[in-house]
C-alpha cells in the first residue's frame, strides 16, 4: 500500500479540484515551490506521472474519497 504523509493526502485532495497550483498553496498557507514538492513526490509515490492520472489512481485505490474534493 502506497504510505503518503498527512500532508501529502491533504495536497492530493486538492489535486483532485480545478484549482492551479498556487491557488492550491494559498489555501493551505504553503509556497508554490512546497506545493510543486509535495506533487513531485506524490507522482513518484503512486508511480504516476501527471495529475489526472494521480487523481485517477488515488480513486481507485480509496485514497481519495468524491466528498474530499475540494470545490
Amino acid at each position: 500500500m502506497v504510505m503518503l504523509s498527512p500532508r501529502e493526502l491533504e495536497v492530493l485532495t486538492w489535486l483532485a479540484s480545478p484549482h492551479t497550483l498556487a491557488r492550491i498553496g494559498g489555501e493551505l498557507f504553503i509556497s508554490l515551490s512546497t506545493v510543486k514538492n509535495h506533487t513531485n513526490h506524490i507522482y513518484r509515490k503512486l508511480g504516476v506521472a501527471s495529475r489526472a492520472e494521480a487523481v485517477e489512481h488515488a480513486r481507485a485505490a480509496g485514497l481519495l474519497e468524491l466528498s474530499t474534493v475540494h470545490e
